[in-house]
């Protein structure tokens, strides 16, 4: 598994165990209280390390290649998962998978940002950037949700949209602001989690909910911490400084209202112990059901409206 810089310490003494554990099978040079004791101080170093992360070093967990992507929790929550491809307009978005799904008890359709996990797939998903036709892709799965009265879970993980020519040609902007306003107009559940980057339009354009999460570890922004410290500062090198000032962490957003809930993560992120973290998920999107399967059209939206109707407001103090 691939080292963070804040793990160094915990990883070289998990080595040191490691090589005394083995020395021990043949020539036992520690007892077992001994083994114990340091098995307990491991432990204590990694709540130590753990809770007391920078911003920035909660983007790189958030950013770690093994952490899971949208196609993991489709495979770990869902039973049943039919694949739905294209725009029907222009091209299918290999950066968007969704279809038809289920999980647990709840028959619902399924889209999430998809970044890829090898240089291979990676390309193939364009590092998880959407093209005009993945917005669009999303908003006729969401439609097809609405028609058959289904609910539509989102799972959120992408650096942006792509912001190549090619897009741009085929109206980028456009396509993210109709699915603003189209995604806010369909009258069924909509659950929004995200599960790693939630950034710039790539993520609002499929951020549109009535109830929206985040695992811990993940972050939700208008632009990237390098982003932020190259207009801000003329130097990306400053992006720890970025992280800190944008308050895109799960707490801050909690604070702020942008969203509803936090997803506990496993002790030093999703990828140490995926298990839990799939558990986490599918408990808080059938709880996310449970609370608005009840309510009528009118105040479905009316709900969904208001919510974003309040974000952003703020008071001048006298």
């Amino acid at each position: 598994m691939e080292e963070l810089p804040h793990e160094k310490q915990i990883y070289e003494y998990e080595r040191t165990i490691a090589q005394i554990k083995e020395h021990n099978v043949k020539n036992p040079l520690l007892s077992a209280d001994e083994m114990n004791r340091l098995e307990k101080k491991l432990d204590k170093l990694k709540r130590r390390v753990y809770s007391s992360l920078f911003p920035w070093e909660r983007v790189l967990i958030c950013r770690h290649p093994n952490r899971p992507r949208s196609v993991d929790y489709i495979k770990n929550i869902c039973t049943d998962f039919i694949e739905l491809c294209g725009d029907r307009a222009f091209a299918d978005d290999r950066a968007v998978v969704g279809g038809l799904a289920t999980i647990g008890e709840m028959k619902c359709v399924i889209v999430g940002q998809e970044k890829g996990y090898d240089t291979e797939s990676r390309l193939k998903r364009n590092f998880g950037m959407l093209h005009p036709e993945g917005f669009k892709k999303a908003l006729r799965l969401a439609q097809l949700a609405g028609k058959f009265h289904l609910p539509a879970v989102f799972l959120l993980d992408t650096p942006g949209a792509y912001p190549g020519l090619t897009a741009e040609e085929r109206g980028q902007g456009l396509a993210i602001a109709m699915n603003l306003r189209e995604l806010s107009r369909i009258a069924t559940p909509m659950i929004v989690l995200v599960i790693g980057e939630g950034c710039s339009g790539g993520a609002l354009g499929m951020g549109v909910g009535d109830t929206i999460g985040m695992l811990e570890h993940s972050y939700y922004s208008v632009i990237s911490p390098e982003g932020c410290a190259s207009i801000l500062w003329k130097d990306p090198e400053k992006k720890g400084e970025a992280a800190s000032a944008l308050k895109m962490q799960a707490e801050d957003l909690l604070e702020f209202g942008i969203i509803d809930e936090i997803i506990k993560e496993p002790l030093g992120g999703a990828h140490h112990a995926p298990e839990e973290v799939f558990q986490g998920v599918k408990a808080f999107i059938l709880q996310g059901w449970e609370n608005f399967k009840g309510f009528s059209k009118e105040l479905l939206l009316e709900h969904r409206y208001q919510k974003f109707r309040k974000m952003g407001s703020f008071q001048i103090k006298q």
